[in-house]
């Protein structure tokens, strides 16, 4: 089963890094908006990474971000940063998603990729 586990995270790492390269072509030709999804997406199949060795998955968002924030970074195997950088991958990406008038800017995008970034970053180093 362990094997099963550690494919499994490894698959969902790769997609995050996908993901990551999804956002930045996006952010290169000036689809913010969508930079700004691509890049808290990357982060969030970072994290499922993590859990997948445990075993632990959810069909909400909010509970996948709870867990791993509760197991992982309360308990400082994950820096408390990263825990920081993802709630607010989190909250851009549902203004950006929900919010009809939200304008993305380059910077903004610019800060949420590098943020994706760090945090894949995070769970690679978490998973040597």
């Amino acid at each position: 089963m362990q094997d099963k586990n550690k494919d499994l995270s490894q698959y969902r790492l790769s997609n995050a890094n996908e993901t990551l390269d999804v956002a930045t072509d996006c952010f290169n030709n000036g689809h913010y908006r969508d930079a700004i999804n691509r890049s808290y997406y990357a982060a969030f199949y970072a994290t499922k990474a993590v859990l997948a060795l445990d075993e632990i998955d959810f069909k909400r968002h909010k509970d996948v971000i709870a867990y791993f924030n509760k197991e992982f970074v309360a308990t400082e195997k994950i820096p408390r940063e990263i825990g920081k950088k993802l709630a607010r991958l989190q909250q851009k990406r549902e203004k950006s998603d929900y919010d009809d008038f939200f304008i993305a800017s380059q910077d903004e995008a610019y800060s949420q990729i590098k943020a994706a970034k760090d945090i894949i970053n995070a769970v690679v180093e978490y998973l040597k």
